[in-house]
């Protein structure tokens, strides 16, 4: 029995929300125009700033009590700025990781549920 995979978990594992076999980048975060595997289009769908938003609000919030014990610890200077160093390298490091993660989950869930641009050309309804 075949398991369809929902948009979100084919997301996290940076799959084609279809098929749930092709790869959706051919690069760090440049999509592939079509799924290698089963040809799903997936230029209709544009993630734009939303995947940046959602890892730095995130990570912010993971990081940030980090950021305000460090300068207050009882810790020497140098291991005071070598602790927020670290701090970060590790902001840095798990946003590169989850932005993929992310723009794919994204993706996905436009494509799924067939999301548009929204269009305000039509003169409104009178009632």
């Amino acid at each position: 029995m075949e398991h369809k995979q929902t948009p979100i978990l084919s997301g996290i594992r940076q799959r084609c929300g279809a098929c749930g076999e092709g790869k959706l980048f051919k690069g760090y975060l440049k999509l592939n125009d079509a799924c290698p595997h089963c040809g799903r289009d997936m230029t209709a769908a544009d993630t734009a700033d939303g995947p940046a938003f959602f890892v730095g609000f995130g990570v912010l919030i993971l990081m940030a009590p980090f950021l305000f014990l460090v300068p207050m610890s009882p810790l020497p200077v140098g291991l005071k700025i070598l602790a927020m160093i670290g701090v970060g390298v590790a902001v840095t490091l798990l946003c590169l990781w989850l932005l993929p993660v992310a723009k794919g989950v994204l993706l996905n869930l436009q494509l799924h549920h067939k999301a548009q641009e929204a269009s305000f050309d039509k003169p409104p309804r009178n009632p």
